[in-house]
């Protein structure tokens, strides 16, 4: 049966690869007792003013379709958010587009402004769902190396030496999933003068935005040049603690939220009701919760990293997000080996670095959005696992 329904699956999909992250985790779930920092999702509950919403939402009955570019009202006060947080201005009737999570809103963008064969240019280590996502839109990924030595910021000249011929758009994810690496105004306007020299469309994904410790996050929309020429995509997942929500929307010129529109209405319609009137409330009056979550993360995060440093696993201070990126040479295994004998041997669990793209050998993706008390038991568990293997 298998054999004879795998001629009917189109050759762009077969040929993808299985994420990393869900095989490594497949093999997770056999340790139910295990510690995990691989996962990234927040460890608190939704803050209960938006959880209320949600619930005030559905008692009023509220369980209809709403536009296809997102309820009126939400995509208003995004307009409002974006202006206030980042100093962009933006037209919440015409020029944003609600969708199911910052993954479906950037398929969503990708399939409404790629050509087949125009490549796009992206960082990694990077998230999954980049270089699937431009081949499942019948592009070209071209991928750029961001190295440990310069905190996994992109640097302009790796970015000169990568771009080539056809290259119509590149993707972007500072703060940036998995290394936790930012980039600086200084080197952010470098970028920004590229990609307007160049002529690229900017997909900017910027969830991690709100949780960042040092510094002030900047839009790369904000440059001269660079609104017209960049879809802005940001959620409510991380920062919010709305992961199970599916909140994701996207700011850009209204031609190509129009464009946008059309591929989301023919896919996904348009997202619940209910979750939407709870990101209202979320983006109008959560900001001390958001503080909140934000200074707990940021005291994982010191704490973690110095004792990744203390016991040899090199790491860089992500300057934002819940992750930090180790290296293990110190032991001397490959990262898969370096994951799966922790994980039978101590029974903690973190990400192969390579699961984020080959630039990523070398190190592992641990998390800190879980509780204090899980971090200080798995550090002692990996300290002791780094003592037994170190060469």
């Amino acid at each position: 049966m298998s054999g004879i329904s795998h001629r009917f699956v189109a050759e762009h999909v077969r040929d993808l690869p299985r994420s990393g992250i869900r095989d490594f985790f497949a093999l997770v779930q056999q340790m139910p007792q295990a510690i995990s920092l691989g996962i990234g999702e927040p460890d608190f509950v939704t803050p209960w003013n938006i959880r209320e919403a949600a619930i005030y939402s559905l008692e009023r009955g509220r369980t209809s379709y709403t536009d296809n570019l997102g309820l009126l009202a939400l995509r208003r006060t995004i307009a409002d958010y974006v202006a206030k947080v980042y100093g962009m201005q933006y037209h919440g009737d015409k020029e944003v587009l609600v969708g199911i999570g910052v993954s479906e809103v950037l398929d969503t963008a990708l399939r409404a402004t790629l050509n087949a064969g125009d490549k796009v240019l992206y960082h990694q280590p990077c998230y999954v769902s980049y270089s699937p996502s431009i081949q499942l839109a019948r592009a070209v990924p071209v991928p750029i190396q961001c190295k440990a030595e310069h905190n996994f910021a992109l640097q302009v000249e790796d970015l000169e030496a990568a771009w080539q011929p056809g290259t119509k758009a590149i993707i972007l994810n500072f703060p940036t999933n998995p290394t936790g690496g930012v980039m600086s105004r200084e080197e952010t306007e470098k970028i920004a003068k590229f990609c307007v020299e160049k002529d690229l469309l900017v997909f900017s994904d910027e969830i991690y935005a709100e949780l960042t410790y040092e510094g002030q996050h900047v839009s790369i929309a904000t440059f001269p040049g660079m609104q017209e020429r960049t879809i802005f995509l940001h959620g409510l997942s991380k920062a919010w603690a709305m992961t199970g929500f599916r909140i994701g929307y996207a700011c850009a010129p209204q031609p190509i939220i129009e464009a946008m529109m059309k591929v989301h209405q023919y896919s996904i319609m348009s997202v619940s009701i209910f979750t939407q009137e709870a990101a209202v409330e979320a983006l109008k009056r959560s900001d001390d919760s958001v503080n909140h979550m934000r200074d707990s993360y940021h005291r994982r995060r010191d704490f973690l990293v110095r004792r990744f440093n203390e016991m040899g696993l090199t790491c860089h201070l992500p300057r934002a997000t819940f992750y930090t990126f180790p290296s293990v040479a110190i032991t001397g295994m490959d990262e898969k080996t370096f994951c799966q004998t922790l994980l039978k041997e101590e029974e903690v669990a973190v990400v192969p670095g390579t699961a984020f793209g080959p630039a990523g050998a070398g190190f592992v993706r641990a998390s800190f959005s879980t509780s204090f008390e899980k971090l200080q038991i798995a550090a002692d568990r990996i300290e002791r696992f780094v003592q037994r293997h170190t060469k």
